[in-house]
This record gives C-alpha cells, sequence and structure tokens, in this order.
C-alpha cells in the first residue's frame, strides 16, 4: 500500500434486499435492466446523456451535446430552454393540472396547497413583478428566507426571466449574507419579515437590513409577509411582496434561454473559511436532477415526498424544487424544527399528511435516535415505502436505525453521495435492484464514471483506501466557482491533472474504499484523514464505531498535535438521554475498549470528551474545524457565523 493512502479500518457485513413487491413496480425492476443502463453509458456515455435530456422539454435542440476542454465542459450546446417551463408548464398542459405540487406545513400546523395550476400562476405573478422592478435576464437576484412557499416561488420565477438566483440559508448572519450579496453582485433580494423556529421569530428582514447597510448595489428589496412581526421598510427599496403580486398579472410570456444560461449561484464552505461560489447552468443540471430524481427515488404518480432539507441547501434546490417538480410530483414542505412542540414533529407529519418517500440527513437520524424510538413508534408510519439519506456518510448502526424503527423493515434505503458542486445524485442505490449494505451508498448511477485513485491517480485495489474521483464530465457538475476561474481549478482540477497515465480527474475532496463488490464506502472528507502513528486514518469510519456503541448517539473525532505519535485521537461524544450521570464518567475508558475490539487498537481514541451538544451548522453538519481548535487547547478563531449555538462552544471550552 501506498503511505499516502488511507488505511480503511470499518467492517460491515450485513445485506438487505428490496421486497418482491417493492421491484415488480420499479422503475428499475431487474439486474438485467440497470445493466444494460450502465453499459450503454460506458459505451456511449454522451448519448447516453442525450437521451435523458430528451425527457426535458426544449425550445430548440442542441447542436453539440457536449464540449469538453479541461476542465471547461459545456452540454447540451446550442439547445434553448427555460427551468421554469420544465418544472410547471409541462405538466399544466396534462391532467397533472390539478395534481399537488407543493403541500406545505406551518410550524404552527397551517397546511396550504398549491396544485401545479395555481402555483405556474403565482410564479407568473412572481415573474412579472420581478421584470416591473428592472430585474432582466443575467441580473443576480438574493434570496434569503426560510422554508415558505415563497421562497419555492421566488426561485422559480427567476429561472423564469432568466435571473441567476442567490439563496442564503436563513440562519446566516447579516457579515454571510452581504459577503455571499457583494460577491455575486446581486441588484435584488428576496426576503420575508420573519421565520418561525421552535416557537419563537427569527427577524430575517431585520438581518437583512444590518446586510442591506453595505451592499448599495442592492436597488430592490421584496418582503414576503410570513410571521407579522414589525419590520423597517425603505422606502423606495422595499416592497411587500403580496401586494406587488395581487397587483400583477397571472399570465406571463416566458423567454427560453441558453443551455449553459447561469441557473443559480450556491456558496459552499471553503477550507479557508472564504465561501466558494458554486455556478450551475440550465440544460445539464436540469437533465440530471430530473433523472436522479425519478430513478433514485422511484418517484411514482401517487407519490407525496418529504425531504428535511432547507431550501438554502443544494439539497433543497435540486430534490425539493428542481428535479421533484420536473418530474411531476407533490412535494412536502415543512416550515419548522423536527422537535417542535415535541421529538415527534416529523413522524407526526409523515403519518397525518401519508408521505411516502422521505429523505433526512444522517445527523438527523442520529438525533432522532438519541431522542428515543418511543416517539417514531407512537405514530403509524406505514404510509412510507422509501427512506433516503443525504448530507454525509452514515455509519451503519444509525442506517439500521432508520431501517428497523422508520421503515419498519420494509423501506430501500437509499444512501445517496453527491455535493453542492456535482449538482445531483452521483453514487446510490438504485431501489428495488441494488443489494443494499449499511454505510455505503452503493454505486455510481448510470453515466458517472467515478473510482477510487491514489495519489498518482492509479485505481486502489478493493478495500484499499484512497481519493474518490470522477474521470468523466457530467451534465450537472459546476461549471466555475464564481469569480474566481484560478480557485475552481485549483480546488477541483490540480490534484490529478492529464497525463500518460489519464486524462485528467475531477477530484471531490473524500476519501474513499470499494470492496469487493464494487460498492464505495465514503471514508469522510480528506481534510478529516489523522496521520496516527504512520497510518493514514479516516476519522468517520472511527466515529461509527463509537455510535455503534448502545449508549452512544453521537461522536465527532479530531486530531491535535502530539510529540510522539504525530496526532493524537480526541473524540466528542454525546451518550444517549437516559445514561445516568454517574455512568458518564466510566464510559470513555469503555469506550476506548469498545473501538479497539471494533476496527483494532490503533483507532483507539486517545481522549474521550461526554458532551452535551456539538457545535453545528443548523443544516446538521458538525463544525470539526472548531473542534480541532479546541482539542488543540487554542481558541477559537475560526469564521463561527454559520454555528447555531454559540452556548456550545462555551461549554465545551
Amino acid at each position: 500500500m501506498s503511505s499516502d493512502s488511507i488505511k480503511s479500518i470499518l467492517q460491515e457485513h450485513r445485506t438487505f434486499e428490496a421486497s418482491a413487491a417493492f421491484k415488480q413496480r420499479a422503475h428499475i425492476g431487474s439486474q438485467d435492466q440497470l445493466q444494460a443502463m450502465h453499459a450503454h453509458a460506458e459505451q456511449d456515455p454522451i448519448g447516453f446523456w442525450e437521451e435523458q435530456a430528451r425527457e426535458l422539454s426544449w425550445g430548440s435542440k442542441w447542436d453539440t451535446p457536449m464540449q469538453w476542454n479541461y476542465p471547461t465542459v459545456e452540454w447540451f450546446v446550442g439547445g434553448t430552454l427555460n427551468a421554469s417551463v420544465n418544472c410547471l408548464d409541462v405538466h399544466v398542459a396534462t391532467e397533472k393540472r390539478n395534481k399537488a405540487a407543493l403541500v406545505w406545513e406551518s410550524e404552527e400546523g397551517d397546511v396550504r396547497t398549491w396544485t401545479y395550476q395555481q402555483l405556474l400562476a403565482d410564479v407568473n405573478r412572481f415573474a412579472n413583478v420581478l421584470l416591473d422592478q428592472g430585474i432582466k435576464k443575467g441580473d443576480v437576484v438574493g434570496i434569503y428566507m426560510g422554508m415558505i412557499p415563497e421562497a419555492v416561488m421566488a426561485m422559480l420565477a427567476c429561472a423564469r426571466i432568466g435571473a441567476t438566483h442567490n439563496v442564503v440559508f436563513g440562519a446566516f448572519s447579516a457579515e454571510a449574507l452581504r459577503e455571499r450579496m457583494d460577491n455575486s453582485g446581486a441588484v435584488c433580494l428576496i426576503t420575508q419579515d420573519g421565520a418561525r423556529r421552535r416557537g419563537s421569530v427569527q427577524r430575517l428582514k431585520a438581518v437583512a437590513d444590518e446586510a442591506l447597510a453595505h451592499l448599495p448595489n442592492i436597488h430592490t428589496v421584496l418582503v414576503a409577509k410570513n410571521v407579522g412581526n414589525d419590520i423597517v421598510m425603505s422606502r423606495g427599496r422595499d416592497h411587500w411582496l403580496h401586494e406587488l403580486m395581487a397587483a400583477a398579472p397571472m399570465k406571463h410570456d416566458v423567454q427560453l434561454f441558453d443551455s449553459e444560461h447561469p441557473l443559480f449561484i450556491l456558496y459552499t464552505s471553503g477550507s479557508t473559511g472564504k465561501p466558494k461560489g458554486i455556478l450551475h447552468t440550465t440544460g445539464g443540471y436540469m437533465t440530471q436532477v430530473k433523472y436522479t430524481s425519478k430513478y433514485v427515488f422511484d418517484l411514482r404518480d401517487d407519490d407525496l415526498y418529504f425531504c428535511t432539507a432547507d431550501i438554502g441547501w443544494i439539497t433543497g434546490h435540486s430534490y425539493i424544487v428542481y428535479g421533484l417538480l420536473a418530474n411531476g410530483a407533490s412535494v412536502l414542505m415543512y416550515e419548522g424544527a423536527p422537535n417542535y412542540p415535541e421529538k415527534d414533529r416529523f413522524w407526526d407529519i409523515i403519518e397525518r399528511h401519508q408521505a411516502t418517500v422521505f429523505y433526512t440527513a444522517p445527523t438527523a437520524i442520529r438525533a432522532f435516535m438519541s431522542w428515543g424510538e418511543a416517539w417514531p413508534r407512537k405514530h403509524d408510519l406505514s404510509s412510507l415505502r422509501l427512506l433516503g439519506t443525504v448530507g454525509e456518510p452514515i455509519n451503519p448502526e444509525a442506517w439500521m436505525w432508520y431501517y428497523d424503527v422508520i421503515g419498519r423493515n420494509k423501506c430501500p434505503i437509499v444512501d445517496t453521495w453527491w455535493q453542492t458542486e456535482t449538482g445531483s445524485i452521483m453514487i446510490a442505490p438504485m431501489p428495488g435492484v441494488t443489494t443494499m449494505k449499511p454505510g455505503t451508498a452503493t454505486q455510481p448511477l448510470p453515466g458517472i464514471m467515478a473510482d477510487v485513485v491514489n495519489k498518482d491517480g492509479s485505481p486502489c485495489k478493493p478495500n484499499e483506501g484512497g481519493y474518490l474521483v470522477v474521470k468523466h464530465p457530467w451534465p450537472s457538475m459546476l461549471r466555475t466557482v464564481f469569480g474566481d476561474e484560478k480557485r475552481y481549478r485549483d480546488t477541483y482540477w490540480s490534484h490529478f491533472e492529464p497525463c500518460d497515465k489519464h486524462d485528467g480527474y475531477y477530484f471531490t475532496g473524500d476519501g474513499a474504499r470499494k470492496d469487493s463488490d464494487g460498492c464505495f464506502w465514503i471514508m469522510g472528507r480528506v481534510d478529516d484523514v489523522v496521520n496516527v502513528s504512520g497510518h493514514r486514518l479516516g476519522t468517520a469510519e472511527i466515529e461509527s464505531a463509537l455510535v455503534s456503541h448502545a449508549e452512544v448517539s453521537e461522536a465527532a473525532v479530531v486530531a491535535r498535535p502530539d510529540e510522539i505519535k504525530g496526532n493524537a485521537l480526541v473524540a466528542f461524544v454525546i451518550v444517549n438521554a437516559n445514561v445516568p450521570t454517574a455512568r458518564k464518567a466510566e464510559l470513555p475508558a469503555l469506550l476506548r475498549e469498545h473501538v479497539a475490539a471494533e476496527i483494532g487498537p490503533i483507532a483507539k481514541p486517545d481522549e474521550i470528551r461526554i458532551t452535551d451538544a456539538l457545535p453545528k451548522t443548523r443544516s446538521g453538519k458538525i463544525m470539526r474545524r472548531l473542534l480541532r481548535e479546541i482539542a488543540g487547547g487554542g481558541e477559537v478563531t475560526g469564521d463561527t457565523t454559520t454555528l447555531e449555538d454559540h452556548n456550545v462552544l462555551e461549554n465545551l471550552r
């Protein structure tokens, strides 16, 4: 094994199959069918993606399916389309016009439904409002909102007129909003008076005003009325959205745009702390989100699909808005927190609305585990037929809990790997046909050429840890880092540049291994690989071993400098709510031995700290960068603007 290889230490051998009834109704119901799709994609990758693109409505067909000039790509060159048309108009022209497109529930329990016909009418009004305010094709429009229907309408209205939207997560600070608006050159901001979260009101307009004081280029602010809290309106700049929409016509003459027209910019965190503006364009992105939504979620016409992601993240873009609506699905959208007013809010929503597909994050699943299975057991979840996970690798024990307690041992789980940069799902089981293994996203989808390689680009052997790469362009891939082409090349394309061994690979930033069946096991960010006594270990596997202990609900492992070993492992562990205080004092020593028994003595944490909470963003991602600073005994100097609860840092200190 190369000294640069990542040592894989996690072992998992359980397997599960979908039921015969599920297989019978699945879009892909046999291995032969799946293998035929893979064969087509491998033999003619561009032709395969052209076939998927034909599922969209195009104004004019493309001249060239793909132009690739490493590392710059264009898909369906010369073709014209409109993303909003593909999400709305195409369905309104069919019997789906009266089908529910969006079912929304507020945190207070109010429920509102928009059919495809009603949603199109409101998006048309919204588009006319934007045009009346002087917003035009190519302008960047900021969207700083919570999980309300107007956020979906805002995105689709921007797409309708050719404005590029830049959605900023509604819990971000004024400085985070200012930086993203300034970097993208936004001329308009769409926000709301306030958002509900755990029974309190988050004052979004007030935060936006703080950012707007330093954004002279934003000439228009549209404010959705949601909570009714008092806000300050700046004369001439600020407008109530509901008033303008009430006066706007319901008809709109839609335009078609070039396939490579910028659809949106979405900022994601960078290792330096400076966020990266990921740019996605229209034709390729819409092609792949429609394809992946249909097959990965095995969408059926009678499904009600519930995704718990926020609209401010790529999951909300791809798998609440564009991918699902392009397929004519019914989407369930919830405004508030999963534990308000009680810890069974999601299960209550699923039972009342009879949701059939549920897509959430491993972090949330581990929180559900820590709250206890009595909460979901109170509810009839028999409407569910498919479960999904997104955002990070899921540890096997959390997978098993999800399968047993939420899926009641009958729902296939699609463990999906993808990124803001990839735009859509890249690696996932095909439900109904792929053998499921707890903890692995299984295999790349047809059309995706991924591999695990050594530092020199050569393929790793089975179960040898290495670097996850994508070998061939795919339609929904990012086009650049907005305003920083050098950062785009340096971050994603400089690690495996073209050479005599290969034509150049996209580097995902993740470590992984492939098992003997060809299943991909994501081992976490390469940034989270630590060198302990000459062994390069992925911290995600050690975290998985800790969480496999019956009394542990969540764990985060980081490294601190060590004179002898190079790095020492420090684990921050949250135990289940029913663990007595006296027991907590005994657990660190027991957990060190548990890790040794699970995956080997080399992986034993040097220090285990029992804590009540971990520093997270509101989307649930653990901020390991802050934990590394705490573990090293230093001051926390990194950016904390995305941290949900600053009290967590004080408690950890």
